[in-house]
């Protein structure tokens, strides 16, 4: 089991390592490892940091060691000091305690300090792993999950796991040593107490091992309570203003005021199930010191021990049994740990939904046509949202959707660069079905503009750079020209160096549109899909942004989304999509003629309340 374990992190890695791999990731299953095989695991990422990981751990062993220097000493110190009055022989035994006091926490920062490193170092390659991993993540993977849960999964348990884990097996280390020095030290002063020290570590410590499985199900339902009050905030930012316009303060704070009591109300189950674990050990350990002490007295009076092997006994036992009563706070540490690092495993061995076949080829040209043939998608099972839609857009041809909302048109687009996976039929570029093309190189081939563009934190040329990261100015400012952005550009300070805030926040819709139209006019792809791109625009913005899309659909393969009929009069061909099937498919005239034809009563739809607010 532990060889294939190794030989599969080895897999995980060598795929993280290369994006074209990345969705060939063998699955791991954390269920099926123990603890001590999580942190095989997790040590996989210490490898390049061995030697800092090694030592920040290895000085646990003397920390540990060292404790029982101190209970040792008190023997002679106790014996001829305190019983025989002799203050010459054990002057050395203070300064000893000091010296070997002070060293232990010299070694004890010098490790925290290995151990921080490590842990930052190494959360940092797992947190690189898992972003990488979440860039590929298919569309159908977004679509179910929450901003929340993906700062839990691909972020926060990547800290949690290595933090926790690195620095509970430091504590353990230097408290197993700390143990085994002081049980030695134990078994010298007297073997008879020593028994009886050690059957009450061993009761006291029962208790703790049933901890983690009374306290799994709570803590994985806290951390996701945790993950929805993260939503909460990135929802206040993204949404402000929509709170602001609605009055939603007091709905918003109601929802958020609810999951910090989930949160709670959660933390509080996990204590009620821990917490009694604590006051059990007190009193398991004070009836050990208890026992000891009765005893210890009877061995004292009858000769069998000095009263230094007592004292000395006595101190060594406290100082073994004091970690011992606050183990239920690091076992419920670890088990925090160990669940978010099963998570981890779990994110970086899925099984990605979309991936190349191994036989996949590069997609060079765009030669022919498109094909969509019979083709079936839904998004939950047994739904399906198109149902047996085909036909065939060739090349250079300017190809329309259009229909009720709801009715498939978006979800036809989202499919050619493989964002989902259909259910049945296949869609055929140049004959060839696109799930036989690397996903990286059909996707080259294709250029978004979508409605709501999404733009980056930065400057307007970082934006725009994005279609082709190797542009040269000249082609840079070509785009700008073709997105119709010089204008605009020229009135700005900075110009394409403008900062225009997180998602373009500081930009109106049409500067954001021409934007998005000039990173991909950069790209110059062969293929071009324009989802209602300028629906959500006025009179003026659309005119502008209608001239840059004229510009950018030159020599290109179109598929345009478009809710105003105006817009799409002059396609090559249009397609009405209607619950999912395609109903009608011609030229514009065409479409006008069939009698009670949909696309005709769209249109008649249309017009009839642009003439009604003409005459108004």
């Amino acid at each position: 089991m532990f060889k294939k374990l190794i030989s599969n992190i080895k897999s995980i890695k060598d795929s993280l390592s290369s994006s074209a791999d990345i969705y060939n990731t063998p699955v791991i299953n954390s269920k099926d490892m123990n603890a001590i095989q999580k942190y095989n695991w997790i040590f996989q990422y210490a490898k390049p940091y061995l030697f800092r990981t090694i030592l920040a751990l290895g000085l646990a062993v003397p920390i540990g060691c060292l404790d029982a220097v101190i209970a040792l000493s008190l023997k002679p110190y106790m014996d001829v000091v305190m019983i025989d009055k002799n203050t010459q022989s054990p002057w050395y035994i203070p300064i000893l305690i000091v010296a070997f006091t002070s060293l232990q926490g010299i070694l004890n920062y010098t490790s925290t300090y290995m151990n921080d490193w490590v842990t930052g170092k190494i959360s940092n390659d797992l947190k690189k792993s898992l972003y990488n991993k979440l860039m590929h993540k298919s569309a159908t993977f977004f679509d179910r999950l929450t901003s929340g849960d993906i700062q839990k999964r691909f972020n926060n348990d990547a800290q949690l796991a290595c933090a926790g884990l690195l620095g509970n097996i430091k504590t353990i280390i230097s408290r197993v040593f700390s143990s085994i020095s002081l049980v030695g030290v134990l078994i010298y002063n007297s073997w008879q107490l020593a028994i009886i020290a050690i059957t009450i570590l061993i009761i006291a410590v029962i208790p703790v091992t049933k901890m983690r499985d009374r306290i799994k199900s709570a803590t994985n339902q806290s951390e996701n309570a945790n993950a929805a009050i993260i939503t909460s905030y990135n929802e206040a930012y993204n949404g402000s203003k929509v709170v602001k316009a609605f009055n939603l303060y007091n709905l918003r704070n109601k929802f958020f005021q609810q999951n910090l009591d989930d949160v709670f109300s959660l933390r509080m189950k996990i204590t009620q199930r821990t917490g009694i674990i604590s006051p059990i050990m007190h009193v398991i350990v004070s009836v050990g010191i208890g026992l000891a002490i009765g005893y210890g007295s009877y061995l004292i009076t009858t000769g069998k021990i000095t009263s230094g092997n007592f004292v000395s006994f006595i101190t060594a036992l406290i100082m073994l049994y004091t970690p011992v009563k606050g183990l239920g706070g690091n076992v419920k540490s670890m088990t925090s740990s160990l669940l978010a690092l099963e998570r981890v495993i779990d994110n970086l061995g899925a099984q990605e939904y979309i991936k190349d076949k191994p036989t996949a080829k590069e997609f060079k040209s765009f030669n022919n046509n498109i094909e969509f043939k019979n083709v079936v998608f839904e998004y939950v099972r047994n739904k399906p949202v198109l149902n047996d839609v085909s036909f065939t857009v060739n090349k250079g041809e300017t190809f329309a959707l259009v229909g009720n909302s709801g009715g498939g048109k978006s979800t036809i687009v989202n499919l050619l660069p493989r964002f989902y996976l259909i259910k049945k039929g296949s869609i055929l570029i140049d004959g060839i079905s696109i799930a036989d093309y690397k996903i990286n190189s059909l996707r080259d081939k294709i250029s978004i503009v979508l409605q709501d563009n999404f733009l980056f934190a930065g400057s307007i040329r970082d934006n725009i750079l994005m279609g082709k990261l190797d542009a040269t100015e000249v082609e840079l400012q070509h785009a700008v020209e073709n997105a119709c952005l010089s204008e605009f550009i020229n009135s700005l300070e900075k110009g394409l160096d403008t900062y225009i805030g997180e998602k373009g926040v500081l930009l109106s819709g049409g500067q954001k549109q021409r934007i998005a139209i000039a990173r991909a006019f950069l790209k110059d792809a062969p293929i071009v899909i324009l989802d209602e791109a300028t629906s959500a625009l006025d009179n003026q913005s659309e005119a502008i942004v209608q001239e840059a899309i004229n510009n950018l659909m030159k020599d290109k393969t179109v598929f345009v989304i478009a809710h105003r009929l105006s817009t799409i009069q002059n396609a090559d061909r249009i397609a009405v999509i209607n619950k999912g099937k395609l109903v009608e498919l011609g030229k514009h005239e065409e479409l006008l003629n069939i009698e009670n034809g949909q696309y005709r009563a769209l249109y008649e739809m249309q017009f009839k309340k642009q003439e009604e607010l003409i005459s108004v």
